[in-house]
Parts: structure tokens; C-alpha cells; sequence
């Protein structure tokens, strides 16, 4: 038997063992927590909602974890169009100003989103990533100074099964899980 051919052996074996022994994160799992982060985003809010524009998606990565992303719009607002031909500068004033207030309850909102995921997520190892993206939805007329464009929270599922558990404080999910905001 030629080297070659034994070491095509041993490397196929290799990849059958890795696929046997790697979880399996149904679809079923993933596509629960899309639809509780929708239902999340629009609930957030009642007297002035938050825009859900399209579905949650969300994927398993073997050996990484759960990545979901979605986009949302902080704020239902008017748009240029046949009726509203130019937007008043004091709508765009009070625009920024509320979107500025609500990013704070999105990022909360997120990290609750981390935790419960974590907690539903049976099949992800708890080794691995749980991860929440959204980007977040401007009209061009918008003054987006001060509003990230994109924010992405990751974090290891253990540690947000601790906080979700009680055995590190809610206090730590700061420094639990890691934001990037674009």
C-alpha cells in the first residue's frame, strides 16, 4: 500500500471520528431562538416600536458556536416620498435624539437575548460562542453621528450559563461578553 494511499486513509478516518463526536445543533434549536430574538425586537417597545426589517438568521458553526444576525431600524420614522418631499430639520433633530436613547435598551435587550440562548442551546458545547449582530438601519437623511452602524455581541456559553444560573452576578455580563460596535 503506497503512502499516499494510507495517508488518505488515516485522514478520512480522522474527519469521520471529528463529525462523529461534533454536537448536533438541529435546525429546529437555531430556528427557536431566531424567532424569540424577533419576538424580543418587537416588544421592546410598545408606545414608539423598534423596526424588525426582515427575519433573525442564525447558523452553527462546529467548533465556534451560534452566530445570529438580523437588522433593525431603531425607530419607525417618515421617509422622503411623494407627500414628505424634504424632512424638517427639527424631525431630523428629534430622530437622532431618540435613537440615541434607544440604543442603550437594544444592547440590553441583546444581552438578555446571549443569556436565554445560551441557556436554550442545549446541544452547543459550553465551550463555545454564542453571538448576537445586528445592524442597525439609517435613512440617508439621518444624522447617524454618535449611532453605531453595526453592533456584535459575543460570548463564551458558559459563562452566560453562569450569569443565567446565578453562579457569576448579572453585573458580570459585562465583562462576559465582548461588544464590538462599528
Amino acid at each position: 500500500m503506497s503512502r499516499a494511499l494510507i495517508f488518505t486513509s488515516v485522514l478520512a478516518t480522522a474527519a469521520c471520528v471529528a463529525v462523529a463526536q461534533s454536537p448536533h445543533v438541529s435546525y429546529a434549536a437555531i430556528r427557536a431562538m431566531e424567532k424569540s430574538f424577533d419576538r424580543r425586537v418587537l416588544t421592546l417597545s410598545t408606545d414608539t416600536p423598534f423596526d424588525l426589517l426582515g427575519n433573525t438568521r442564525g447558523v452553527y458553526l462546529g467548533g465556534y458556536g451560534a452566530v445570529f444576525t438580523t437588522e433593525v431600524n431603531l425607530l419607525v420614522t417618515n421617509n422622503v416620498s411623494p407627500f414628505l418631499q424634504t424632512i424638517p430639520k427639527e424631525y431630523v433633530v428629534k430622530v437622532h435624539a431618540q435613537k440615541l436613547q434607544r440604543v442603550p435598551l437594544l444592547k440590553r435587550s441583546m444581552q438578555d437575548a446571549l443569556v436565554a440562548t445560551a441557556a436554550s442551546l442545549d446541544n452547543v458545547p459550553a465551550g463555545e460562542n454564542i453571538v448576537l449582530g445586528v445592524t442597525l438601519f439609517y435613512y440617508n437623511w439621518e444624522n447617524t453621528s454618535g449611532l453605531p452602524a453595526q453592533i456584535v455581541m459575543q460570548a463564551q456559553r458558559q459563562k452566560l450559563l453562569d450569569v443565567q444560573l446565578g453562579r457569576a452576578s448579572r453585573a458580570s455580563l459585562d465583562a462576559v461578553i465582548r461588544v464590538q460596535e462599528l
